[in-house]
């Protein structure tokens, strides 16, 4: 398996470009984003307008106990002195009450705002596009990337994408615009002391710069961490039976233990440094509150300052001032965090499409099922041939088996008749067109696939079947079953062909999977069939029912079939015996017989044993009379 590149340290240039496009899927959201920055330019115009009352009510209640003049205010309200003072008192406070309601309503409506943005539109549209570049990768990248990662990348890393919208960009334009109003707001009131109050604040700026350096190769160790979990886990489930067929479950649980806790210390050490870095945020912020109450209370004094639109107004801009300088310390966390998961998310939606419809391909709804190989290799990248120097051609309707030791690339010469991979070297001809001047979608549907293991959804049966033509009727459905000799024992299932089935058709045994695979591709009424060794896992009364069935499948149609039993291998045209990925035997099961090589060498061996094994059967019998 192919190791990931190295995330724990990036370049600077990298992370500019991911931030550069970060900033370019929020701009598919532009307008959604602008609304939520209205509602907090709303907001923020609300607070400043709620404290200048406060303030201003302050210096009118002083104004009347000991007549201190009420001078002008940075909001240019007149009072009317006519009015009597608790008259004026009152207006001011229900009009802080009202600001008060309506940041009440916009603070909800900004939180159903943010939630439409990045829950219900970025996440989900992100994830379809995340799983949509998945279907159309090749099997290459499966290989080469394991279960966890991939699960990992669609889950969590998708989140950590959703923070940067959310927790970086929206946040951090809204702290910019309320830490210039604030500032102006402030150097209006007082500029000496509005320069006293914020000189701690380049050291903040020092300070986070300093912190994100170090916490972006922790947060991508964590993220390896992570998948080795979740890797352990599925592999934990997938494996359950073989865990508890060789009494390891103490074992596993171990080794998901120790992967748990190695997440656990590793995301410790990121809490405490984290932990560390907002309290001292915190402390620099108070000792701008410290250093108000000196000189602001100085300026107070000496009648350079009002108490109630100067100082109050003043100490009420710095808090929440020190507020949004506060969230610095979350801002630059998610920044870490949602760079480190929009790295793995694009390097999925990045990654190659290995196999695609080449400009103007061919369309080819219905096809002969005329195949040929000429001189085809394949290798898959750094390594050497797995199949190589491919001569072969299958006429429409013949059965060709092929024969080889594990690794001799079977499989893989199958695989690049559907293009799940496109030959390095030669070509490949369907009907005397080369596959890949075809459309794709095309090419897959006149070809019908059945897996050593075929895989079956969490669906009912009928779906399972239909799963390749998803308009099928009920009609065409059960004469697929038909065809597979499936339908006896679909009926007998509780609810027939409406049976959901459980998480890999547990319930169902090995042969009837393999009846419900070969249905599933002989609804497709498919030119080629491929048969993957589709009765090496099943027992010999098994495999005489999934035969009659196979032989009905493939009646007409041209198929490959890759065997081991001679009870396969009779039943092709001709057989092609594969070496070390290169063709070395062709021809029909007598001529083959004939000749001295590794056909030969098999059919012998299953002779011996099928000879011991009647004679055994003879001396069972034999004892028993």
């Amino acid at each position: 398996m192919t190791a990931e590149p190295a995330l724990a340290d990036p370049a600077p240039a990298a992370n500019r470009e991911l931030v550069r496009r970060l900033f370019g899927l929020a701009w598919r959201y532009r307008l959604h984003c602008l609304q939520v920055l209205g509602i907090q330019l709303v907001l923020l115009t609300l607070g400043i307008g709620g404290l200048s009352f406060t303030g201003l009510g302050i210096d009118y209640i002083r104004h009347k106990l000991d007549g201190t003049p009420l001078g002008a205010n940075p909001l240019h309200v007149a009072l009317p002195e006519t009015w009597p003072p608790l008259q004026v008192l009152g207006l001011l406070a229900g009009l802080i009450l009202v600001f008060a309601l309506i940041r009440a309503l916009l603070n909800y409506a900004y939180a159903v705002s943010v939630n439409r943005l990045v829950q219900q539109k970025l996440v989900v549209d992100l994830r379809g596009e995340v799983y949509d570049k998945l279907q159309r990768l090749s099997f290459r990248f499966f290989d080469a990337n394991n279960t966890g990662s991939i699960i990992t990348r669609v889950t969590g890393d998708v989140q950590s994408v959703r923070m940067f919208v959310d927790q970086v960009l929206i946040q951090s334009v809204i702290m910019g615009i309320s830490l210039t109003a604030y500032i102006v707001y402030m150097a209006s009131l007082s500029p000496a002391l509005t320069v006293a109050c914020l000189a701690t604040t380049p050291v903040l700026w020092f300070m986070s710069a300093a912190f994100s350096r170090q916490i972006q190769p922790a947060y991508a160790h964590n993220r390896t961490l992570v998948e080795k979990m979740v890797q352990t886990l599925a592999e934990g489930v997938m494996g359950a039976a073989v865990t508890k067929g060789m009494g390891r479950e103490a074992e596993a649980r171990a080794q998901f233990d120790a992967a748990n806790q190695a997440c656990f210390d590793q995301q410790r050490g990121i809490f405490w440094r984290v932990s560390l870095f907002s309290p001292a945020v915190g402390f620099l912020t108070r000792v701008n509150m410290m250093v108000l109450l000196g000189y602001g209370g100085w300026l107070v004094a000496h009648d350079r300052l009002p108490l109630g639109t100067g100082l109050v107004v003043f100490a009420g801009l710095l808090e929440q001032f020190s507020g949004q300088v506060n969230n610095v310390a979350t801002i630059v966390n998610s920044v870490q965090q949602s760079l480190i998961g929009a790295r793995r998310v694009f390097g999925i939606l990045d990654a190659p499409v290995e196999v695609r419809n080449a400009p103007g391909a061919a369309r080819r709804p219905r096809l002969a099922g005329g195949v040929r190989f000429e001189n085809v290799s394949f290798a898959y990248a750094g390594t050497e041939a797995v199949v190589r120097d491919i001569d072969l051609e299958v006429r429409p309707g013949q059965c060709v088996a092929i024969l080889g030791a594990t690794g001799a690339g079977k499989s893989v010469l199958m695989s690049l008749i559907p293009r799940f991979f496109d030959p390095t070297a030669g070509r490949v001809l369907l009907d005397g067109d080369d596959v890949r001047t075809l459309d794709l979608d095309d090419v897959r549907r006149n070809i019908g696939i059945v897996f050593q293991e075929s895989f079956l959804f969490s669906n009912t049966v009928a779906a399972n079947i239909a799963f390749g033509h998803p308009n099928a009727t009920r009609a065409q459905i059960e004469q697929a079953a038909r065809i597979a000799a499936a339908h006896d024992f679909i009926t007998a299932l509780p609810q027939g062909y409406d049976t959901l089935l459980g998480e890999g058709a547990q319930s169902l045994s090995g042969g009837q999977r393999q009846r419900l695979a070969i249905a599933r591709a002989v609804l497709l009424e498919p030119a080629i069939m491929l048969l993957d060794d589709p009765t090496a896992a099943i027992d010999s009364e098994t495999e005489h029912e999934i035969f009659e069935a196979l032989d009905r499948a493939i009646a007409g149609r041209t198929t490959f079939i890759v065997a081991h039993r001679l009870s396969t291998l009779r039943r092709a045209d001709f057989i092609i015996v594969l070496e070390a990925g290169r063709i070395v035997q062709r021809g029909t099961h007598e001529e083959l017989m004939k000749v001295p090589g590794p056909y030969l060498r098999v059919a012998d061996l299953q002779l011996v044993d099928a000879r011991e094994l009647q004679q055994l059967k003879l001396r069972e019998r034999e004892g028993g009379a």
